[in-house]
């Protein structure tokens, strides 16, 4: 096998924070590399578990802002290309794509990087290719265009806990025992463990055969959406399901349809629906031989999945790809005619524990727990969210008792974390406006203080009818809520 001597240029990470990138580094870290890894948000890399190692640097920047990523490629000894705006709510993902690879191309040459690794989509150059793996396929040939080696890795659907796919895959299967499905979850895909893709990413970086060659990679094994069905239903210890085929679901209305009985969000689902009616399978095996590995097959990356779902052992989630809202959304220390009127509730309550044991309580808030009081409403609140295309209560949390910067967490996304201190979360759920949950802890005689506080900035007329329609509702659920939450800190064992 031929190996490059590892460089003690840093490898950039792109889209360091997502669901890929945050598997890829430690793997990179383990094998010695050092790591430039890049994001939006520096909150959400900084809470990351090797963060701090020496072997990293943390760098914000944008593909779609050239100058940051500029800085952030500059010095590097190669780019690993793992963005894309789907996640990003992009209206045309595709342009988006266009121009953030024009940057990337533009960046790499400038600053002299040595190899791109881009991991994209399977499918075959056709008119009946859907608009998402026509786009991935044309951000391959943009990056490809330049004077700088592009390793081009093919994968069809990825399986692992925590990925888009697989959550769709578990909840249609765990919800639905009947399914009224399109005719093509019958085409032919070759799914790949998320596992193996970290491993082929590795090693393409460590062999410099692979430098300017485009390569699929798969399991090896060609299956339909239809039996994946099934094996998840055995490997769940569920009844068989039956799946019903019929010609007149299109890929839009069946991502209404994931959208309502799953977590992931119509935007997200509908080019992933969508790339289900093209054949993905893997045309050539050259990259077995130059990276061997052993390929899990679609039973056991299921298997392996629903264990660590079940054990909540997901070092990364599809929702982790989410633009955290800047601090300012806090509209903390801004005067009341700053950006308009900002109304506040804040209530507090003495609990007769340190902010230690209510701290633990209140990190595990939402996801499985619930939130402590009304949960009826809160679960109101999110289907009625879901109704009007939002995300809903759905997507629960990342991990039921870490918590971090950049969590989604229910229908917010966590700002910010001082453990013992203080949680910040901004709304994610379609509102006249925005608003942002606080809680504040402080060490007092008494044991500890537990502040909450809701701030909203309305959106037009709307705004204001909302915000005094929800009012009346904040006695109940926050008054109750801080009253169960100092109930089990009191409960709390050491």
């Amino acid at each position: 096998m031929s190996e490059s001597v590892l460089s003690p240029k840093p490898v950039l990470v792109t889209g360091a924070t997502g669901y890929v990138g945050g598997r890829l580094i430690p793997k990179l870290l383990e094998s010695g590399h050092n790591v430039r890894a890049m994001s939006r948000s520096l909150e959400k890399l900084r809470h990351r578990a090797w963060a701090r190692l020496p072997q990293v640097e943390l760098a914000a920047g944008n593909v779609l802002e050239a100058e940051s990523l500029e800085k952030a490629v500059e010095g590097c000894e190669a780019v690993y290309y793992l963005v894309h705006s789907m996640v990003a709510g992009q209206k045309d993902f595709a342009d988006a794509d266009r121009r953030a690879a024009q940057n990337m191309v533009a960046a790499t040459e400038k600053a002299g990087v040595k190899r791109i690794i881009y991991l994209g989509g399977l499918g075959e150059s056709d008119s009946q290719l859907s608009h998402h793996l026509r786009s991935r396929a044309e951000v391959a040939k943009i990056l490809q265009s330049g004077s700088v080696p592009v390793t081009f890795l093919r994968a069809a659907m990825i399986i692992g806990s925590g990925s888009a796919s697989f959550e769709i895959l578990r909840y249609l299967v765990e919800r639905l025992p009947v399914m009224i499905t399109p005719r093509w979850l019958k085409t032919p895909c070759e799914p790949i463990a998320i596992r193996n893709v970290i491993q082929y990413l590795t090693g393409c970086l460590e062999d410099e055969r692979t430098a300017g060659k485009t390569f699929d990679i798969g399991s090896g094994e060609v299956i339909t959406y239809a039996q994946l069905m099934q094996i998840y239903a055995e490997e769940a210890g569920l009844p068989k399901r039956w799946v019903i085929p019929v010609p007149v679901l299109t890929p839009r209305l069946s991502s209404y349809w994931i959208h309502f009985v799953t977590p992931v969000p119509a935007a997200i689902a509908l080019p992933l629906a969508e790339g289900l009616r093209n054949p993905v399978i893997c045309h050539n095996d050259e990259i077995r031989h130059l990276i061997p590995q052993v390929l899990l097959r679609c039973r056991e990356a299921i298997r392996l999945a629903i264990r660590q779902t079940r054990e909540s052992v997901i070092p990364s989630h599809w929702t982790d790809a989410g633009l955290v809202p800047p601090l300012e959304g806090s509209y903390e220390g801004d005067p009341g005619w700053a950006g308009g009127t900002v109304f506040e509730d804040s209530r507090a309550l003495d609990v007769g524990v340190p902010a230690a044991k209510v701290w633990r309580v209140l990190a595990r808030i939402g996801g499985k727990t619930g939130w402590y009081h009304a949960n009826h409403l809160w679960g109101l609140r999110g289907a009625l969210d879901r109704l009007a295309g939002g995300v809903g209560l759905k997507r629960g949390r990342r991990d039921s008792r870490d918590i971090r910067p950049g969590d989604a967490l229910d229908f917010w996304r966590v700002l910010r974390v001082v453990p013992e201190q203080n949680l910040l979360m901004a709304a994610e759920m379609k509102l006249p406006g925005r608003a942002t949950l606080e809680f504040n802890l402080q060490n007092n005689s008494h044991g500890s203080r537990l502040t909450q506080t809701a701030r909203f900035l309305p959106r037009g007329l709307w705004g204001l009818i909302y915000w005094y329609c929800v009012l009346p509702f904040h006695h109940y659920v926050f008054d109750g809520m801080l009253k169960k939450i100092a109930k089990a800190a009191a409960e709390e064992k050491e």
